[in-house]
C-alpha cells in the first residue's frame, strides 16, 4: 500500500496537469511528436544519404548551411506573420514545405538535388516548429511550462523517438543496407506521416491569436523594435542560444557519419545510438522540467550542458559499439537542456510579442548553425573529423557558459514584471 498510495498520487497529479492545459497545447503536442517520430524514422541516415550519393564532407556541410541560413533569413518575417495574422495559417504553410522534402529526398538522384530538400525542411521547420513554439510559450503558465514542455519533448523524442531508430534500422536492413536504395523508401513513409498531421492541424487547431492593442498597425521594423524595447536581456540572451543552437550544424549532422565511416559501424548500432538519444529525455526529461520549475532555470542548465560535452568525447575516444551507444545517450540532453532554455526564453518578451521574438531567435541561431554547418565540414576535409566536436566544446566552454553566469533567472520574471 505503501508503494502504491504514491504512484496513485503521481498519476493524479499528471492527470490533473494535462487537465488544465489549454486544447491547443495538446494538439499540437501530438503534431509534434508525431512528426518527430518519423523524422527520428530517417535522422540516423539523412548525412549518410546525401554522402551516398556522392556529397564530400564539405559539401555535406553547404547541404546543411545552405538550408538553415535561408530559414534563419525568413525566421523575423514568420514570426511577425504569426504575431499579425495568427498560428494556424504558418503552422500548414510549414507542415506542407516538410511534405515538399521529403519527398524532394525521396526522388533525389544527386546531392545538389538534397540542397532543394534540406531548404524545404528547414524552412517548414521554421514554420511549423515556430508556431508550435508561439502555442507552447503562451499557453503554459509560467509554473508549468518547463514540466510541460519537458513532457512534450519525453513523449515525443522519448517514447516513440526510441521505438522510431529501430525501425528506421528493419526497414533499411529489408531495402538494402545502408545505401542510397537502402535508405530512399524511409522519406516516402515521412512523407505519409507529415500528410497526416497536415489533416489533424487543419481540423483540430483554433484559430487564436495573441495580440494586444496596437500590435496591427506596426509594421515589420517597428514591429521587431517593439520586441527589444519591452524585453529583458535580450541581446545577451541572442548570444547564449545561438551558441547553444550550434550541435545543429556542427554536432547532429555528423555524428552519424563519423560512427559510420571513422569507427565502422553498421545500421543497427547507428540506430541504437539515436535510440539511446531519444531515452535520455524520456528518463530525465520531466524530472529536468520540474527541477527547473522549482529551483530554476540556470541551475539545471549548468547540470546538463556538461554531458553532452561528455557525449563528443566519448564518441571520439569510443573503442567499440557501446561506447557509441553511450555516447549517444548522453548527447541526449542537449534535447532535455533545449527544453529548459526554451522556458527562459519564452519568459523574456510579453505574450503578444512571443512570434516576433522566436523569429528574431530563430533568425541569429540559424543563421550561426548554417555558419557552423559549414566549417564542420571544412573542418572535417582539412583538419581532422574529431576536431568538429572540440570545437563545439571550446565555444560552449569558453563565450556560452560565462555569458549565462550572467543572465537572471527567469523563473518568475513574467510574474515580477505582472506585479510591476
Amino acid at each position: 500500500m505503501r508503494i502504491i498510495e504514491p504512484a496513485t498520487g503521481a498519476i493524479a497529479k499528471a492527470i490533473g496537469f494535462l487537465r488544465r492545459q489549454p486544447r491547443d497545447w495538446k494538439v499540437t503536442v501530438v503534431r509534434s511528436s508525431t512528426a518527430i517520430f518519423f523524422y527520428q524514422l530517417i535522422f540516423p541516415y539523412l548525412s549518410i544519404y546525401t554522402i551516398a550519393l556522392g556529397a564530400t564532407a564539405t559539401q555535406l556541410g553547404i547541404v546543411n548551411s545552405a538550408g538553415m541560413a535561408i530559414a534563419g533569413l525568413v525566421g523575423p518575417l514568420i514570426g511577425w506573420l504569426i504575431d499579425r495574422t495568427g498560428v494556424k495559417r504558418i503552422y500548414l504553410t510549414g507542415i506542407f514545405l516538410l511534405a515538399i522534402s521529403y519527398l524532394t529526398y525521396g526522388l533525389a538522384q544527386s546531392w545538389a538535388i538534397i540542397i532543394i530538400a534540406m531548404t524545404a525542411y528547414w524552412l517548414g521547420n521554421a514554420g511549423a516548429g515556430h508556431s508550435c513554439s508561439v502555442i507552447c510559450g503562451n499557453s503554459l503558465a509560467n509554473e508549468d511550462r518547463a514540466t510541460g514542455m519537458s513532457l512534450c519533448e519525453t513523449f515525443a523524442s522519448g517514447l516513440l523517438g526510441i521505438a522510431a531508430p529501430m525501425l528506421g534500422a528493419l526497414l533499411v536492413a529489408t531495402f538494402g543496407g545502408v545505401n542510397a536504395s537502402g535508405i530512399r523508401p524511409l522519406f516516402f513513409l515521412c512523407l505519409a506521416g507529415t500528410i497526416a498531421t497536415f489533416l489533424l492541424i487543419l481540423t483540430q487547431l483554433s484559430t487564436r491569436r495573441w495580440e494586444s492593442p496596437g500590435d496591427a498597425e506596426l509594421n515589420f521594423f517597428k514591429g521587431i523594435g517593439e520586441v527589444f524595447k519591452q524585453g529583458r536581456n535580450l541581446k545577451r540572451w541572442l548570444v547564449i542560444s545561438s551558441i547553444g543552437s550550434l550541435p545543429m550544424g556542427m554536432l547532429l549532422p555528423f555524428t552519424q557519419p563519423f560512427a559510420h565511416e571513422v569507427k565502422g559501424v553498421d545500421q543497427y548500432v547507428l540506430g541504437a545510438m539515436v535510440t539511446g538519444f531519444a531515452l535520455t529525455p524520456l528518463l530525465f526529461g520531466i524530472p529536468a522540467g520540474r527541477l527547473a520549475d522549482r529551483i530554476g532555470r540556470k541551475k539545471v542548465l549548468y547540470l546538463t550542458i556538461p554531458l553532452v560535452w561528455v557525449s563528443s568525447l566519448i564518441l571520439i575516444w569510443a573503442p567499440s559499439s557501446g561506447f557509441l551507444v553511450l555516447a549517444g545517450i548522453l548527447q541526449g540532453f542537449y534535447f532535455v537542456s533545449g527544453v529548459v532554455a526554451g522556458a527562459m526564453t519564452f519568459e523574456l518578451v510579453p505574450p503578444e510579442q512571443m512570434g516576433r521574438w522566436l523569429g528574431v531567435l530563430r533568425f541569429c541561431r540559424l543563421l550561426l548553425a548554417a555558419g557552423g554547418a559549414y566549417l564542420s565540414g571544412i573542418i572535417w576535409d582539412n583538419v581532422g573529423p574529431q576536431y568538429v566536436f572540440l570545437t563545439v566544446i571550446g565555444l560552449d566552454l569558453f563565450i556560452r557558459i560565462p555569458l549565462l553566469i550572467g543572465m537572471p533567472e527567469t523563473l518568475h520574471l513574467r510574474k515580477s514584471a505582472k506585479g510591476k
